[in-house]
């Protein structure tokens, strides 16, 4: 039922109905039953893999005169390759970090339920929240009611680099790209498209520095950081990895996408003496289990 429900709202591109809630299941229980379609087909529509009708909007930017910052003037013709590797900021996906990184997602999240790892799972830097709803998907779609969904962002794009505090701080001003700042109204409508805000959904909204230090989550099992900067990855990795659990993940999206990520990683494996291989995935973005 949870497959034919969604089905159907897919393919009327109506806004998803309130799905049922289903007994917790283990992955390794799931074999021949509608769970895997229902993952397979939401991956698709968070990243707008089904419709694919986006353009790309990083280019071709114009100052917008009321707030100060780049907005895109038109999109650009979309690559298939590019958008299946994340490499876009698509006009109309829910997330634009591929399908690679959704199944790493996916992958982890599902194993973590397999070996019973304690913990919640948390995004950083959520954008349009397609890869957090994607998260709480994976939760309903196996029935699990005691773990919740970190959804942690400003909802008013990023912060601006501080490079005399962090010298390895990229020269990128992601904080005047006016696309990049989603408010938390329209996450939270985004949410409800797939019937997927409830009481398992949490929102810290503030800059990482505020929010991260005292956020009241008490175990995680899974943490997907994709603050682009130096400062914000630095401060989700010093506030959060004390609270994964052993055998939990640590995801970065931007690994090896930007190299102010990349010091900021190296930078903290180095100094708390993590060992754990680090995995890279497809097109960018790697991650290593605790």
């Amino acid at each position: 039922m949870l497959l034919l429900d969604f089905l159907k709202q897919c393919a009327s591109n109506l806004t998803f109905a309130k799905l049922k809630t289903y007994a917790a299941r283990s992955p390794d229980s799931i074999s021949g039953d509608g769970v895997k379609l229902y993952l397979d087909l939401l991956k698709r529509c968070v990243g707008n893999f089904i419709y694919d009708d986006d353009v790309d909007l990083m280019g071709n930017w114009v100052i917008d005169s009321k707030t100060g910052k780049y907005a895109s003037s038109e999109g650009m013709r979309v690559l298939p390759e590019a958008k299946y590797l994340g490499e876009i900021w698509p006009s109309r996906a829910h997330t634009m970090i591929g399908m690679p990184r959704l199944e790493n997602l996916q992958w982890c999240v599902e194993e973590v339920l397999k070996g019973g790892i304690q913990g919640d799972l948390i995004e950083t830097g959520v954008w349009r929240g397609g890869a957090t709803i994607f998260m709480r998907g994976i939760l309903k779609a196996y029935g699990v009611t005691d773990r919740r969904v970190w959804v942690a962002d400003s909802f008013a794009g990023l912060p601006q680099a501080d490079r005399m505090r962090y010298p390895k701080e990229t020269n990128i001003e992601f904080h005047l790209h006016q696309d990049l700042a989603v408010s938390l109204e329209d996450v939270k409508k985004n949410f409800q498209r797939y019937g997927l805000l409830d009481d398992q959904v949490r929102f810290l909204e503030g800059w990482f520095r505020d929010t991260l230090p005292s956020a009241p989550i008490k175990k995680l099992a899974v943490m997907r950081l994709d603050g682009d900067l130096y400062e914000s990855t630095m401060d989700a990795l010093v506030n959060l990895y004390d609270k994964l659990s052993p055998g939990g993940f640590v995801i970065i999206d931007d690994y090896n996408g930007l190299k102010s990520c990349n010091d900021a990683v190296d930078d903290f494996r180095r100094e708390a003496g993590i060992t754990a291989e680090l995995v890279l995935i497809p097109g960018a973005g790697a991650y290593w289990r605790k």
